[in-house]
């Protein structure tokens, strides 16, 4: 069914896609988790214009596919603007881009929900604006949208396999290779499939363990 030998051939290269992806993955979502606090504060307190730009990205990126943003960077641009990117930065710069709209709207729904009175507290003893955001506002958010943070962070891995889409050395690309050029899908695909269990399922304990603790701290239980 399996062949042991040929999967111990090529688990150094899945190996080392596995890493990139890895990278990828955990630079971009971190940016998009700056993205997404950084438009939610902007939307939640009207910003002026930014504000609108702020909401008309969040809706082009929640409502357009990853590949549609793939192909405009990787082939659009050099031949639009003369811009060319590499794989890396490509896949980062979309996932980024893609995860700070679903990060936004996951931090707004967790700012919604604290309550009105902590924002009176915060301007009864003096704070301003920005330091009701750092000190009241998104301590309790985050500790409202742990939930769909940690599913956009996993929703997010998953979107890398689109990758393969502009050619990549992600580990989706690497299995797809294989299976081009003459080695066996199963294998290809059993070790595809074990490489993304192998990061997210030990994510999701670590996030239902983050998810407790912050709900004992906030509740006191």
């Amino acid at each position: 069914m399996f062949s042991w030998s040929y999967i111990q051939q090529v688990l150094p290269s899945f190996e080392q896609a596995l890493w990139l992806t890895l990278k990828i993955s955990a630079v971009g979502i971190g940016a998009a988790i700056l993205i997404g606090a950084l438009c939610s504060v902007v939307i939640f307190y009207r910003i002026a214009v930014f504000s609108q730009i702020a909401k008309g990205y969040v809706a082009f990126f929640r409502n357009t596919p990853l590949l549609l943003h793939l192909f405009f960077i990787y082939y659009g641009l050099p031949r639009a603007l003369n811009i060319t990117l590499s794989f890396e930065t490509t896949a980062l710069l979309g996932l980024s881009l893609l995860g700070g709209a679903y990060m936004a709207e996951a931090f707004r729904s967790g700012i919604e929900a604290v309550a009105k009175s902590q924002f009176e507290s915060g301007q009864a003893i003096g704070l301003n604006r920005w330091q009701m955001v750092r000190y009241i506002i998104l301590p309790q958010a985050i500790s409202y949208c742990v939930p769909a943070l940690g599913a956009n962070c996993i929703f997010l891995f998953k979107e890398t396999s689109v990758f393969t889409a502009i050619a990549g050395t992600d580990v989706t690309t690497i299995a797809i290779n294989f299976i081009n050029n003459g080695g066996p899908t199963n294998d290809n695909l059993l070790l595809l499939v074990l490489s993304y269990l192998v990061v997210i399922v030990p994510f999701i304990f670590i996030l239902s363990y983050v998810e407790k603790r912050v709900r004992r701290a906030e509740f006191g239980n």
